[in-house]
């Protein structure tokens, strides 16, 4: 490693975050939406400015942004929050990812593709960007009912997301002729077993933490606690946010020597979502929107239709205001490393559409990773205004 290269790299990336920054703040733009533009910028498919020992952090950093984002949406998902807004996140939530699967299985089986593909494409494009969503809400600035039942939504939803793409892995398998239920077995795992470990890392960190300091959990016990979180489930091959969402619930429920879990943890957060959302543009390939053709367009309209009526009906089951029924579904547009992961799955059990399914998720990642925070934004301060 050559550790002035490392060193001046990283000084580069913090300060281009801290202009991404203000420039959000001036332009009104996500500043998620700017630095993966930057790093779109200087990435392979730019100017190819980062050195390889900046792109081997990539993994570690992604991991840890995500597992703090995780562990502060968990947090947020008290007793008080969810007898407030249970309903609404449970019907939005739910709503969001069938109507997803619904409307993106019946156009691209109505467009061509088989299926079994259009049914697994469906599935992948139930997943969000819990970072980019938070992102989104932290630099708005807003408080209120529809912000709230936001974070609850996008505490779940990928839940809801993993147990659709199980099930639609299995229905696809079926409709091929080579049914196998060792995906559903995969997906219990994945889910129960990211609930065991939150909730063991979780209840005894609720009651030690917080000590040394009356009242206040240290940024030091926090930092420990995600990591072990981060650590332990990728160990145990099951979903970390899922783990991190476990955890930061957890002890916000049953903690009751301090009121807020962490909340240390949001200052140092910011520094690790530079680097990840840096590195995340420059891993992506924007010249691969153009081999995703017309199915990726057609993926890309039947996701936001979908989306919009899925939050729209999930709301209106829900009694949410009308004001704020048509906001649900745009704030939830972001799409990043979930998906890929599904489809990295999808392609190694159907070999035959790896190659499509692969190249079709990754290119339209790169637009919902730069417009969906835009959605989100501009969704969050609709329904502020309309309030």
């Amino acid at each position: 490693m050559d550790l002035p290269v490392l060193l001046i790299s990283l000084g580069a990336l913090f300060l281009t975050g801290l202009a991404a920054d203000a420039f959000g703040r001036r332009t009104r733009l996500p500043r998620v939406t700017v630095l993966l533009a930057c790093g779109v910028a200087v990435g392979s498919a730019g100017f190819d400015l980062i050195p390889s020992e900046i792109q081997a952090l990539y993994e570690f950093l992604s991991v840890t942004a995500l597992t703090m984002v995780a562990f502060v949406l968990g947090s947020s998902l008290t007793r008080k929050a969810l007898a407030k807004h249970g309903r609404p996140i449970l019907w939005i939530s739910l709503m969001t990812v069938l109507g997803t699967v619904g409307v993106v299985t019946l156009g691209l089986w109505l467009a061509g593709l088989p299926l079994a593909a259009a049914l697994l494409l469906a599935a992948i494009a139930t997943a969000t960007d819990p970072a980019a969503t938070q992102d989104a809400i932290r630099q708005s600035g807003a408080r209120g009912p529809f912000v709230d039942e936001l974070k609850g939504i996008v505490a779940i939803d990928d839940a809801w997301g993993l147990i659709a793409f199980s099930l639609a892995v299995v229905l696809a398998l079926g409709l091929t002729g080579t049914m196998s239920l060792h995906m559903l077995g995969d997906a219990a795992w994945e889910i129960g077993g990211a609930l065991a470990i939150g909730a063991a890392i979780g209840l005894p960190s609720a009651y030690l933490t917080g000590r040394l300091r009356k009242g206040e959990p240290m940024l030091t016990e926090a930092l420990g606690i995600v990591f072990l979180v981060a650590g332990l489930s990728i160990w145990a091959e099951v979903s970390f946010l899922l783990a991190g969402i476990t955890t930061g619930c957890v002890i916000a429920n049953t903690a009751r020597h301090h009121g807020r879990a962490f909340h240390e943890i949001e200052h140092i957060q910011w520094p690790f979502m530079i680097l990840f959302f840096l590195l995340a543009g420059a891993s992506l390939k924007p010249d691969q929107l153009a081999e995703a053709g017309l199915i990726g367009l057609a993926y890309v309209i039947l996701r936001i239709a979908a989306r919009l009526f899925g939050g729209w009906l999930g709301a209106s089951l829900a009694g949410a205001p009308r004001a704020l029924r048509p906001w649900y579904g745009a704030a939830l547009l972001p799409q990043a490393g979930v998906a890929v992961g599904m489809a990295l799955v999808a392609g190694r059990e159907f070999p035959q559409w790896a190659d499509m399914i692969l190249g079709l998720t990754i290119a339209t990642t790169v637009i919902f990773e730069l417009i969906g925070p835009v959605a989100t934004l501009i969704a969050i301060r609709k329904a502020q205004a309309s309030r």
